[in-house]
């Protein structure tokens, strides 16, 4: 692996259970109305998938990444593999399962919005003898398990329940949203929706902070530790059982907002996995995904902690 251990083992790995999809995705004006076709301006074609994208942000934010996952073996299979390892990922336990693997088709516009299809195949094939098999290797060695939707919905349970039994915390990106098993909130230390999906999974439209703090009530009313809303230009909110707090946005000029939720997780994960405090790793969160909105592609635009923990500070200088 890419990544070199020290002697003395270490405790503040991060575990990554999700998706690894090769990420095909058109540039185009605008986004065509339903039945139209119109001439794009570019495309690329690059890794992605969820947990992939946490992954290789957690690594670059200096942590130790244990990416948990499937890809097939069609041509795409070695540009997954190979891109996770040249980020410092560890691909010990990602597995390599017959037919294609994960395929995500995004558009993105001018304005830098996009929408995406996710069809998961080989990410479908993860089991929960293989997420065993990496909490048994891993987590020792780990103190934060990030995961997400684009797996099978047992699935992540099944890692969430493995880690809360750890003693590692666990984040949930809970996306792409869909409805959930209320049983698992009390095993959720932080969960962290966008205004989409936050507004999808409690019922509540977020528009505001307001609506944001109602939502975020929900998730800990029904036992999550932390709720953390994101909203892009408008921050984010955390809500806890006792306190509200909102973190502003760092202005920047968005060219694509693909990826940027994984940035955040990744830095987060990070962060708290060396033992920053909570509104510390937000902030490098926060950061992490501001940059990742100002460059095109998924991987390829998650950023080095050199250049996050610069925005932080021409950012503190300039709000005091």
């Amino acid at each position: 692996m890419s990544q070199t251990e020290s002697s003395a083992p270490r405790t503040d790995g991060i575990l990554i259970v999700g998706s690894t999809t090769a990420d095909l995705t058109t540039f185009s004006h605008r986004l065509p109305s339903p039945g139209e076709t119109i001439l794009g301006d570019d495309f690329t074609l690059v890794l992605g998938g969820k947990g992939a994208n946490q992954a290789i942000a957690a690594a670059l934010a200096g942590g130790s990444a244990y990416m948990v996952s499937c890809v097939g073996t069609d041509l795409f299979a070695p540009m997954l593999t190979d891109g996770l390892q040249q980020a410092g990922v560890n691909i010990e336990h990602v597995a390599q399962v017959p037919g294609p693997s994960g395929i995500a088709h995004i558009r993105v516009d001018d304005s830098g919005e996009n929408d995406i299809v996710m069809v998961p195949l080989a990410n479908a094939a993860l089991s929960a003898a293989q997420i065993d098999a990496a909490f048994l290797a891993r987590a020792s060695s780990s103190k934060v398990l990030l995961t997400q939707l684009e797996i099978p919905w047992a699935l992540t349970q099944h890692a969430i329940r493995r880690a809360h039994e750890c003693g590692l915390i666990v984040i949930l990106d809970p996306a792409p949203a869909t409805p959930l098993d209320e049983a698992i909130w009390p095993l959720v230390d932080i969960v962290t929706p966008n205004e989409t999906e936050a507004s999808r999974l409690t019922g509540i439209v977020v528009s505001d902070a307001d609506s944001a703090t109602a939502a975020g009530r929900w998730f800990t009313a029904r036992g999550a530790g932390h709720a953390l809303i994101t909203m892009a230009s408008a921050g984010a909110i955390l809500v806890s059982e006792t306190a509200t707090q909102h973190f502003p946005a760092i202005p920047v000029v968005a060219v694509d907002t693909t990826a940027a939720g994984d940035a955040f997780a990744g830095y987060l994960g990070a962060a708290l996995a060396r033992g920053d405090d909570l509104a510390d790793a937000i902030s490098q969160a926060m950061a992490a995904g501001a940059l990742t909105v100002t460059q095109r592609g998924a991987s390829p635009s998650l950023p080095q902690r050199a250049a996050v923990e610069a925005l932080l500070d021409v950012y503190a200088g300039v709000a005091h």
